[in-house]
Protein backbone atom coordinates (compact mmCIF):
# COMPACT_ATOMS: atom_id res chain seq x y z
CA UNK A 1 0.00 0.00 0.00
CA UNK A 2 1.42 3.35 -0.97
CA UNK A 3 0.33 6.89 -0.34
CA UNK A 4 -0.82 9.08 -3.21
CA UNK A 5 -0.19 12.81 -3.43
CA UNK A 6 -2.77 15.18 -4.81
CA UNK A 7 -2.62 18.94 -5.16
CA UNK A 8 -5.95 20.72 -5.48
CA UNK A 9 -5.67 24.28 -6.80
CA UNK A 10 -8.47 26.77 -7.08
CA UNK A 11 -8.42 28.57 -10.42
CA UNK A 12 -7.10 32.10 -10.73
CA UNK A 13 -9.25 35.20 -10.35
CA UNK A 14 -11.97 35.31 -13.02
CA UNK A 15 -12.98 38.43 -14.90
CA UNK A 16 -16.37 38.20 -13.16
CA UNK A 17 -16.21 38.36 -9.36
CA UNK A 18 -18.78 38.56 -6.58
CA UNK A 19 -21.06 36.19 -8.45
CA UNK A 20 -22.37 32.68 -8.12
CA UNK A 21 -20.03 31.21 -10.72
CA UNK A 22 -20.89 27.58 -11.13
CA UNK A 23 -21.32 26.54 -14.74
CA UNK A 24 -20.90 30.10 -15.99
CA UNK A 25 -17.86 29.89 -18.24
CA UNK A 26 -15.96 33.15 -17.93
CA UNK A 27 -12.36 34.01 -18.61
CA UNK A 28 -9.63 34.15 -16.01
CA UNK A 29 -7.53 37.31 -15.65
CA UNK A 30 -3.89 37.29 -16.74
CA UNK A 31 -3.00 38.00 -13.11
CA UNK A 32 -5.05 34.95 -12.09
CA UNK A 33 -3.10 32.73 -14.48
CA UNK A 34 0.20 34.17 -13.22
CA UNK A 35 -0.80 33.52 -9.59
CA UNK A 36 -1.58 29.87 -10.37
CA UNK A 37 1.68 29.43 -12.24
CA UNK A 38 3.59 30.88 -9.29
CA UNK A 39 1.82 28.54 -6.85
CA UNK A 40 2.70 25.47 -8.93
CA UNK A 41 6.37 26.36 -9.20
CA UNK A 42 8.45 23.44 -7.99
CA UNK A 43 5.60 20.92 -7.90
CA UNK A 44 6.77 17.42 -8.81
CA UNK A 45 3.65 16.12 -10.54
CA UNK A 46 3.18 13.68 -13.38
CA UNK A 47 -0.31 14.89 -14.31
CA UNK A 48 -2.17 18.18 -14.59
CA UNK A 49 -5.95 17.77 -14.68
CA UNK A 50 -8.54 20.54 -14.87
CA UNK A 51 -12.20 21.37 -14.97
CA UNK A 52 -13.38 22.12 -18.49
CA UNK A 53 -14.43 25.64 -17.53
CA UNK A 54 -11.94 28.14 -18.92
CA UNK A 55 -11.19 29.84 -15.61
CA UNK A 56 -9.63 26.51 -14.56
CA UNK A 57 -8.51 25.04 -17.89
CA UNK A 58 -6.56 28.15 -18.96
CA UNK A 59 -4.63 28.09 -15.68
CA UNK A 60 -3.97 24.35 -16.09
CA UNK A 61 -2.72 24.84 -19.64
CA UNK A 62 -0.21 27.48 -18.49
CA UNK A 63 0.99 25.32 -15.57
CA UNK A 64 1.25 22.20 -17.74
CA UNK A 65 3.32 24.11 -20.30
CA UNK A 66 5.67 25.21 -17.51
CA UNK A 67 6.02 21.55 -16.44
CA UNK A 68 6.33 20.24 -20.00
CA UNK A 69 3.12 18.23 -19.58
CA UNK A 70 -0.17 18.07 -21.45
CA UNK A 71 -3.20 18.90 -19.32
CA UNK A 72 -6.16 16.52 -19.16
CA UNK A 73 -9.59 18.14 -19.08
CA UNK A 74 -12.24 16.43 -16.95
CA UNK A 75 -15.69 18.04 -16.67
CA UNK A 76 -16.35 16.19 -13.40
CA UNK A 77 -14.08 18.73 -11.68
CA UNK A 78 -16.55 21.56 -12.49
CA UNK A 79 -18.03 23.77 -9.81
CA UNK A 80 -21.48 23.11 -8.34
CA UNK A 81 -24.23 24.05 -10.79
CA UNK A 82 -26.06 27.04 -9.28
CA UNK A 83 -29.03 26.69 -11.64
CA UNK A 84 -30.96 29.93 -12.14
CA UNK A 85 -28.58 31.67 -9.72
CA UNK A 86 -25.60 30.92 -11.93
CA UNK A 87 -23.80 34.11 -12.91
CA UNK A 88 -25.84 36.30 -10.56
CA UNK A 89 -24.35 38.57 -7.92
CA UNK A 90 -25.14 37.04 -4.54
CA UNK A 91 -26.74 40.32 -3.38
CA UNK A 92 -29.45 39.94 -6.04
CA UNK A 93 -30.61 36.56 -4.70
CA UNK A 94 -33.28 36.47 -1.97
CA UNK A 95 -31.35 36.41 1.32
CA UNK A 96 -33.58 33.75 2.92
CA UNK A 97 -33.19 31.37 -0.05
CA UNK A 98 -29.43 31.92 -0.15
CA UNK A 99 -29.23 31.38 3.62
CA UNK A 100 -31.09 28.08 3.36
CA UNK A 101 -28.73 26.98 0.61
CA UNK A 102 -25.59 27.81 2.63
CA UNK A 103 -27.05 26.08 5.71
CA UNK A 104 -27.90 22.88 3.87
CA UNK A 105 -27.01 22.82 0.15
CA UNK A 106 -28.29 19.28 -0.26
CA UNK A 107 -31.77 19.93 1.09
CA UNK A 108 -31.95 23.43 -0.43
CA UNK A 109 -30.18 23.44 -3.80
CA UNK A 110 -30.46 26.52 -6.00
CA UNK A 111 -33.57 26.46 -8.21
CA UNK A 112 -32.73 24.23 -11.16
CA UNK A 113 -29.27 23.61 -9.70
CA UNK A 114 -27.24 20.73 -8.38
CA UNK A 115 -27.48 19.18 -4.94
CA UNK A 116 -24.37 19.01 -2.77
CA UNK A 117 -24.58 15.19 -2.75
CA UNK A 118 -24.46 15.17 -6.57
CA UNK A 119 -21.28 17.26 -6.51
CA UNK A 120 -19.75 14.91 -3.91
CA UNK A 121 -20.64 11.86 -6.03
CA UNK A 122 -19.19 13.47 -9.16
CA UNK A 123 -15.93 14.41 -7.41
CA UNK A 124 -15.73 11.00 -5.74
CA UNK A 125 -15.91 9.32 -9.14
CA UNK A 126 -13.20 11.66 -10.50
CA UNK A 127 -10.96 10.84 -7.53
CA UNK A 128 -11.41 7.10 -8.13
CA UNK A 129 -10.12 7.60 -11.68
CA UNK A 130 -7.00 9.54 -10.69
CA UNK A 131 -3.65 8.13 -11.75
CA UNK A 132 -1.41 6.73 -9.01
CA UNK A 133 1.36 9.28 -9.72
CA UNK A 134 1.25 12.75 -8.10
CA UNK A 135 -1.31 14.99 -9.77
CA UNK A 136 -2.32 18.64 -9.75
CA UNK A 137 -6.03 19.33 -10.23
CA UNK A 138 -7.01 22.89 -11.18
CA UNK A 139 -10.62 23.21 -10.14
CA UNK A 140 -13.11 25.28 -8.12
CA UNK A 141 -13.81 26.01 -4.46
CA UNK A 142 -16.88 23.76 -4.24
CA UNK A 143 -15.10 20.87 -5.92
CA UNK A 144 -12.15 21.25 -3.54
CA UNK A 145 -14.53 21.11 -0.56
CA UNK A 146 -16.23 18.04 -2.02
CA UNK A 147 -12.81 16.36 -2.41
CA UNK A 148 -12.04 17.12 1.25
CA UNK A 149 -15.32 15.48 2.18
CA UNK A 150 -14.56 12.38 0.09
CA UNK A 151 -10.92 12.00 1.13
CA UNK A 152 -10.89 13.31 4.71
CA UNK A 153 -14.47 12.90 5.89
CA UNK A 154 -15.15 16.54 6.75
CA UNK A 155 -18.84 17.30 7.14
CA UNK A 156 -20.47 19.87 4.89
CA UNK A 157 -20.71 22.50 7.69
CA UNK A 158 -17.01 21.99 8.54
CA UNK A 159 -16.04 22.58 4.92
CA UNK A 160 -17.32 26.17 4.93
CA UNK A 161 -14.56 26.95 7.47
CA UNK A 162 -11.92 26.46 4.76
CA UNK A 163 -10.98 29.75 3.15
CA UNK A 164 -10.03 28.93 -0.43
CA UNK A 165 -9.03 32.14 -2.22
CA UNK A 166 -8.22 32.18 -5.91
CA UNK A 167 -4.98 30.28 -6.72
CA UNK A 168 -4.89 28.61 -3.28
CA UNK A 169 -3.59 25.05 -3.05
CA UNK A 170 -4.45 22.09 -0.85
CA UNK A 171 -1.81 19.36 -0.70
CA UNK A 172 -3.30 15.99 0.22
CA UNK A 173 -1.84 12.57 0.81
CA UNK A 174 -4.24 9.65 0.80
CA UNK A 175 -4.41 5.88 0.63
CA UNK A 176 -6.75 3.80 -1.47
CA UNK A 177 -7.75 1.55 1.41
CA UNK A 178 -10.89 2.69 3.25
CA UNK A 179 -9.28 2.00 6.65
CA UNK A 180 -6.84 4.89 6.07
CA UNK A 181 -8.24 8.34 5.57
CA UNK A 182 -6.62 11.22 3.78
CA UNK A 183 -4.63 13.81 5.59
CA UNK A 184 -4.06 17.42 4.73
CA UNK A 185 -0.38 18.08 4.23
CA UNK A 186 -0.69 21.81 3.79
CA UNK A 187 -2.74 24.75 2.60
CA UNK A 188 -1.23 27.88 1.22
CA UNK A 189 -2.78 30.88 -0.50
Amino acid sequence: MSARTLYLMRHGAPVLTGRMLGRTDCEVTPEGIAACRAQAEGFAVAHVIASDLQRASCCAEAIAADLDLSPRIDARWRELDFGVWDGLESGTIAADALGRFWSDPDANPPPGGERWSALVARIGAAIEDLPSEPALIVTHGGAMRAALHVLCGFSQPQLWAFDLPYASVLALRFWDQPSRSGQIMGLWP
